[in-house]
C-alpha cells in the first residue's frame, strides 16, 4: 500500500498532523491501494506563500537554467515510467499493458519533452517599430486536475508553467493522487528550487476552492467537469485572475457516406471505449447515414464483443473499471435513462459484465436510434456508452454535430480527405480528427463553448503562462 500522506511545500516533504486522511481505493479490486492526507485552507496558504516568495527568483532565471532543470526532470520521469504506469492502474483502473504503460504514463514525459523543446527556441521579445513587446512569466499558478488521465493533465500544466518561469501549487484529484506524488518526487530529485513547485492533496471545497480564490494566485488552470469549472471561475473572479478551463465534451464522430464503414466504425468504437470512456474528448456521438444504420449497429456490437474486460493488471485486458463507485453509479443511471428515453440498446446495459464479481466495471454499451435531444446525447456520461445517431445528409450531420453546448473535439471520416477537411472546418470545436488521426502533443488542446477556454499543449499551452508587456520608446529609429 502506498503511503503518500506528506505534502510537498517550499522544497520540503511535510507530514501534516491532526487532519483527515483518505484511503485511495483500487477500482478493480475495491481494496485500499494507498492513503493520503486531506489538506485545508491553511496548507493552501502555506503553499501559495512559498510559491509567491519563490517567484521573483525563478521568473528571472535564464533559459539555460530552466532547460537544465527540465532535462533532469525528463530523465527522472523516464526512469519512473514503470512505477508511474502501475500507480495509474492502481489508482484509476487503466489497463496496465494496453493503456497505462503505452499511453497514460508516457504522456507526462511527452509534455515535459515538448515544453523543453518549446523553451529551447521560443522568442520572448519582438520589436514593433520603436516598441519592444516582451513576454514574461505570468506569476503564481494554481492547478486543479482530474482523475481520468492523472499524469497527462498534470504535466500539461506543470511542464509549460515551469518552462515559462512560473511558480505553482498543484491540487490533484483525491481519487487518483499517486501519479502526481511521483511527479513531485521527480521534481524534488531534479533540484527544483524551494517554493517553485508545491503539492497539496485534498478535495474541492477544502483545497480547490481556496486555491482558486487566493488573492496571491495569478493564474488558475482547471481541468474537470463544466459544472466544477463554473465554480472555479466564480471563485477566481473576485481577484480578476486569469482562468484557463479544460472542461467536458460530447464529441460528434461524423462518418460520411463515402467512408470505409468497417474501418471508421471500428476506430470510432475503440476510441470511444478507450480509458473506459473516461476521456473528455471521447467520440461519444457517432453520426451515421440512415441507410447504413443496421450495418453500423452490427459492426459496433462486434467491436464491443472483442473488448476484454477484467483485471487491469492482466496483459489481455483492454477495458478496465470506472474510476470509483460514484462514477459507476452515475454511468449506470445514464444507461437506465437511455432505456427510459426509448433509445435502442444494441449491446451492454445495466449491471456488472459476465463473470465479474467485484470492481466498478461497466458493460461496454451502445445505444442506436438516438435522437440528439435525448439526455444521453446531450450530457457527458463519462463511461463506455456510445450513442449512434442517424442522419439523412451531410448538412444534417453537421447541424447535429454542432447542436451541443460542448465544443471540445470532433471526428470526421471520409474516403475523400478534401471532403473531410471541409466538414471539419464547419464543426464548432477546438479540435477535429480527420480519418482517425491521433492527437498531437505540439497542437493546441482545448474547446469552444462550455468545453472551456484557453489552450494546453505545445507552444499554445506555454503561452498561457506568459504575460505580454509593451515597452514604448525602447529602440531609436
Amino acid at each position: 500500500m502506498r503511503d503518500y500522506r506528506k505534502f510537498y511545500i517550499d522544497g520540503e516533504w511535510v507530514k501534516p498532523d491532526g487532519i483527515r486522511e483518505l484511503e485511495v481505493i483500487n477500482p478493480a479490486t475495491e481494496e485500499v491501494a494507498g492513503i493520503i492526507s486531506m489538506g485545508t485552507v491553511d496548507h493552501v496558504n502555506l503553499a501559495v506563500q512559498a510559491a509567491r516568495r519563490a517567484f521573483d527568483g525563478w521568473s528571472r532565471t535564464s533559459r539555460e537554467q530552466r532547460l537544465e532543470l527540465l532535462e533532469r526532470v525528463c530523465e527522472l520521469l523516464e526512469s519512473k515510467l514503470e512505477d508511474m504506469s502501475v500507480a495509474i492502474t492502481e489508482e484509476m483502473g487503466a489497463p496496465l499493458h494496453n493503456l497505462s504503460r503505452p499511453l497514460q504514463a508516457p504522456s507526462g514525459l511527452g509534455h515535459f519533452r515538448t515544453a523543453t523543446s518549446v523553451l529551447r527556441v521560443y522568442d520572448f521579445e519582438e520589436s514593433l517599430g520603436t516598441t519592444r513587446v516582451v513576454r514574461e512569466p505570468a506569476g503564481v499558478c494554481g492547478f486543479i486536475t482530474p482523475w481520468n488521465w492523472p499524469i497527462n493533465q498534470v504535466a500539461a500544466k506543470v511542464a509549460p508553467a515551469l518552462a515559462a518561469g512560473c511558480t505553482m501549487v498543484l491540487k490533484p484529484s483525491e481519487v487518483a493522487p499517486f501519479a502526481s506524488y511521483l511527479l513531485a518526487q521527480a521534481l524534488d530529485e531534479a533540484g527544483v528550487p524551494p517554493g517553485v513547485f508545491n503539492l497539496v492533496n485534498g478535495d474541492g471545497p477544502d483545497v480547490g476552492a481556496p486555491l482558486a480564490a487566493h488573492a496571491d494566485v495569478d493564474v488558475v488552470s482547471f481541468t474537470g467537469s463544466t459544472r466544477a469549472g463554473v465554480l472555479v471561475s466564480r471563485a477566481a473572479a473576485e481577484s480578476i485572475k486569469r482562468v484557463a478551463l479544460e472542461l467536458g465534451g460530447k464529441s460528434a464522430n461524423i462518418i460520411l457516406d463515402d467512408a470505409d464503414l468497417e474501418t471508421a466504425v471500428t476506430q470510432g468504437v475503440r476510441t470511444m471505449m478507450l480509458n473506459t470512456g473516461q476521456s473528455c474528448n471521447a467520440p461519444s456521438r457517432m453520426l451515421v447515414p440512415l441507410a447504413k444504420l443496421q450495418e453500423v449497429e452490427r459492426l459496433a456490437e462486434k467491436v464491443c464483443g472483442e473488448l476484454v474486460i477484467g483485471d487491469p493488471m492482466e496483459a489481455v485486458t483492454t477495458l478496465g473499471p470506472q474510476s470509483s463507485a460514484m462514477q459507476f453509479e452515475k454511468v449506470q443511471e445514464c444507461i437506465r435513462l437511455g432505456v427510459a428515453e426509448g433509445a435502442k440498446l444494441v449491446c451492454g446495459g445495466l449491471g456488472l459484465p459476465d463473470d465479474i464479481k467485484h470492481g466498478y466495471f461497466t458493460k461496454p454499451t451502445v445505444f442506436s436510434e438516438v435522437k440528439n435531444h435525448m439526455k444521453i446525447a446531450r450530457e457527458e456520461i463519462f463511461g463506455p456508452v456510445l450513442c449512434i445517431i442517424p442522419y439523412s445528409d451531410e448538412e444534417e450531420a453537421i447541424e447535429i454535430a454542432n447542436d451541443s453546448c460542448y465544443g471540445l473535439s470532433g471526428f470526421v471520416s471520409s474516403g475523400d480527405l478534401n471532403r473531410a477537411r471541409k466538414v471539419g472546418k464547419r464543426l464548432r470545436t477546438g479540435m477535429v480528427h480527420l480519418n482517425g488521426a491521433n492527437l498531437d502533443f505540439t497542437a493546441p488542446f482545448g474547446g469552444y463553448k462550455q468545453s472551456g477556454n484557453g489552450r494546453e499543449w505545445g507552444k499554445y499551452g506555454f503561452e498561457e503562462f506568459l504575460e505580454i508587456k509593451s515597452m514604448m520608446g525602447y529602440d531609436d529609429f
